[in-house]
């Protein structure tokens, strides 16, 4: 393939999913256009935050995904990805969001970290992430696909975005003395209802495990996490689809209690 038709499938690419949000209607997959090159799916990722950034949005953190055993059985992959995230995605906990706005979400929970240094030099190991978390609180994110059914491989996912939409922070904030991300036991419900249930161990062994992966991965892009960045470091279990109404809580040991209400409006 040409560097010209390479360029060309990545713009395909982006336009595709483009339409998928702005029509919202999902679209077929876009691995026909960028196969299994996972070089072309970022690039095709961040070609489309740039469009985002080039409408106003502005860069506010990093998602981890695909880190969870149980996620990676829904989706059928085998290594994490990452994605970006930009300020229109943050909503306050307790928030009730527009269903009509998303294609085909769900949610999972996590531990989220709040940088107050930069990761840019250095071994990026452990120790090194663990000094640069001002804190962490928990997370509910709400994922969604454009592509239809959630027929994804690991570059469909990459190229979305990490099939990225939304999230929501707690307000009980924890330095890493207070808590320790590996030992953490999450539950979520819905409606009340105990729909998922996980650990911090299932999060890449260790969620300070998933960010110094993140940390090295973006440092290899040219694009390393700043201070003050938001880092949603993984599921801590499966993933639960919503729909019009729900109301999730997610209960993080030690994090206390972040949740998230779906407004009655279905998608069209």
């Amino acid at each position: 393939m040409t560097t010209s038709e390479k360029l060309s499938a990545t713009e395909q690419a982006v336009e595709r999913l483009a339409l998928a949000q702005q029509a919202q209607t999902p679209c077929a997959p876009v691995r026909d256009l960028i196969g299994a090159d996972a070089a072309a799916a970022y690039a095709v990722q961040r070609a489309g935050i740039a469009r985002r950034v080039e409408s106003g949005a502005t860069v506010v953190g990093r998602k981890v995904g695909l880190t969870s055993p149980a996620v990676q059985a829904q989706l059928g992959v085998d290594q994490p990805d990452l994605g970006v995230l930009l300020d229109d995605m943050g909503h306050p906990d307790g928030a009730t969001v527009a269903r009509a706005g998303l294609l085909q979400p769900k949610v999972e929970a996590e531990v989220a970290f709040v940088l107050g240094a930069d990761l840019v030099d250095g071994d990026l190991g452990p120790d090194q992430v663990r000094a640069a978390v001002d804190h962490a609180v928990a997370a509910i994110e709400i994922v969604d696909s454009r592509i239809a059914g959630w027929d994804i491989t690991f570059t469909d996912t990459v190229a979305d975005n990490g099939s990225s939409a939304l999230y929501v922070l707690g307000t009980t904030t924890r330095t890493l003395a207070e808590v320790e991300p590996i030992d953490v036991e999450m539950t979520m419900t819905r409606n009340g209802e105990v729909v998922s249930t996980g650990n911090g161990a299932a999060c890449l062994g260790d969620p300070l495990l998933a960010l110094a992966w993140l940390a090295r991965t973006a440092r290899n892009f040219g694009e390393p996490l700043r201070a003050g960045q938001v880092i949603l470091s993984g599921a801590l279990g499966p993933m639960v689809t919503v729909e019009p109404g729900d109301t999730f809580a997610a209960h993080i040991s030690g994090l206390g209690t972040v949740s998230v209400t779906f407004d009655e409006e279905q998608h069209a």
